[in-house]
């Protein structure tokens, strides 16, 4: 058996979740995948995946070598379109990913635009909220909230994004006035709750230290679009990313609150694995995105200039 074409169907198996999924992506039969899953174990003298009738997970040993397929048919599939020179036309499986809000709100608008104008590419977009890594789970390129900590990465910086306090008009209407960080004690909260109980604030005039804010939340939810939804119906005030309440603060669904005290903006980044900018569909879909993300970003910082 050809052992490339095996490492593809374990691959593909991990990806899809199933031998039967995988089976019937690639027109083959289950035991046609399974055959391929046991030439390699059988080469590498250990169990890769745990089978059931149902699903299939990783053995620590498989985590191991999958995260090596991936690189080893990437680099494959990267000499092939080197070796073809740079006129090659952009062709294949292009893999982003970035986190939820940001994927679903910002990029994705971006690749589907990109897919329309380059037909012989096709996409994966992968939203985690999470830090993924980019070389053992076979990413071609990422799009980046905040200071970058993968220095191994080739990073273009697309703009800034930052944090900002939100709540509707009627709630604050309701609720007492709020001038400084200190007065967010005598408010609801609608917190979210993979972030700790406290926000903080540039430090005061004179002082180096920032300001932390302490509170016990009134709601805490695990979804960003639920926090949102929350404070345009009144439930409390929240903090977001700009780009996450932007269209709901040029409807006036929200306003800005405590603007003046946010902490400096974070870089906005779309970063690629060194030498994945030589392959045809990676530096086609950057060239096409980063100046829209660029554009995307300015308007957003511009829409949220106090009027």
């Amino acid at each position: 058996m050809d052992r490339l074409d095996a490492m593809k169907v374990f691959v593909l198996a991990v990806d899809e979740g199933s031998l039967a999924a995988a089976g019937r992506k690639l027109g083959r039969s289950p035991a046609a995948v399974s055959r391929a899953i046991a030439f390699l174990e059988a080469r590498m003298g250990t169990e890769l995946l745990h089978r059931t009738t149902r699903s299939i997970k990783l053995s620590e040993e498989g985590e191991r070598y999958v995260a090596v397929c991936r690189r080893v048919l990437t680099e494959l599939d990267e000499a092939d379109d080197i070796a073809a020179g740079p006129r090659t036309v952009p062709r294949g499986l292009l893999t982003i990913t970035a986190p939820v809000v940001s994927g679903e709100m910002v990029l994705r608008p971006i690749l589907d635009a990109f897919l329309d104008a380059y037909p012989t590419v096709s996409a994966k977009l992968l939203l985690f909220d999470r830090a993924v890594n980019l070389i053992e789970e076979g990413v071609d390129v990422a799009l980046r909230i905040g200071p970058l900590a993968d220095s191994a990465m080739v990073a273009m910086r697309v703009g800034e994004t930052s944090r900002v306090v939100v709540a509707a008009p009627h709630y604050l209407k309701q609720h007492p006035r709020i001038t400084e960080p200190g007065d967010l004690a005598k408010h609801q909260i609608v917190a979210m709750a993979h972030l700790p109980n406290s926000w903080t604030f540039t430090a005061q005039a004179g002082s180096s230290a920032p300001r932390t804010v302490q509170f016990t939340p009134r709601l805490v939810v695990n979804s960003t679009y639920a926090a949102v939804a929350s404070a345009v119906a009144g439930r409390g005030i929240a903090r977001m990313y700009s780009y996450q309440v932007a269209e709901q603060v040029a409807r006036g669904e929200l306003v800005l609150v405590l603007a003046g005290e946010e902490d400096p903006e974070m870089p906005a980044h779309l970063i690629a694995p060194q030498g994945r900018l030589s392959v045809p569909k990676v530096r086609a879909f950057t060239d096409f995105a980063v100046p829209r993300l660029k554009k995307h970003f300015a308007q957003l910082k511009n829409s949220l200039k106090p009027r």
